[in-house]
């Protein structure tokens, strides 16, 4: 097995690291954010830091980066209050991925990425028409990340919005029925495959699988 240091990941070449250290800490969310600045112009990028945060109350959570340069879903966001959460669906992964260019803050990705703006119980910022998993979603805090420089946003989960076919009877939502895809580091996209569910865990109980007929 080879072995890798932290005195060897500083000596890394740039983009050699990025690659290694960002695929090294396994899949990852793939979701979009979509604002509108308060001038109402749109924006959408994508995001692998999204992450659960609590289920009562509903919130989640994501990172952004230093705001050493602009950063216009965070301008926003913070202009605003509001911003949604896509999943990005098999179908879109090069339409989603493209929303990584720098374009200027009164360009939108929408219209230069094929992705199509969708506004749903009257909700400031626009989701993505084509996902099939889309949260709405209302800032409550950012929490400074001096390690790093980075920023940790948390927010309320306000509204959510999926095709009824992918929900058990419990509620747990089939991502792999919806097409949601994970990211591999910076730039791969992979489609996970649902393997098996287990019961709620607990000291001294054999594992139980949802799926396996000896435990039904």
């Amino acid at each position: 097995m080879k072995h890798i240091s932290s005195e060897d990941i500083k000596g890394m070449e740039k983009i050699f690291r990025l690659n290694l250290i960002n695929s090294s800490t396994g899949y990852k969310s793939a979701n979009l954010i979509a604002t509108k600045s308060k001038t109402g112009n749109p924006n959408v990028a994508v995001f692998s830091s999204v992450t659960h945060m609590g289920s009562n109350p509903a919130m989640l959570g994501f990172v952004t980066r230093p705001l050493s340069v602009a950063r216009n879903t965070y301008k926003n966001i913070k202009e605003t209050s509001y911003f949604t959460v896509n999943h990005i669906h098999e179908r879109m992964i090069e339409q989603a991925h493209q929303t990584a260019a720098k374009y200027d803050e009164e360009i939108s990705e929408f219209h230069k990425t094929g992705l199509t703006e969708e506004y749903l119980d009257d909700f400031h910022a626009p989701y993505v028409k084509q996902s099939e998993i889309k949260l709405g979603c209302k800032f409550l805090n950012e929490y400074h990340i001096k390690e790093n420089d980075t920023l940790l946003l948390v927010a309320s989960i306000e509204h959510l919005y999926f095709d009824e076919g992918i929900q058990m009877p419990d509620g747990w939502l089939r991502l792999d029925d919806a097409g949601t895809v994970a990211v591999n580091g910076l730039d791969g996209y992979s489609l996970p495959s649902l393997l098996d569910r287990f019961h709620y865990a607990r000291p001294n109980q054999e594992v139980k699988s949802f799926f396996s007929k000896e435990s039904n």
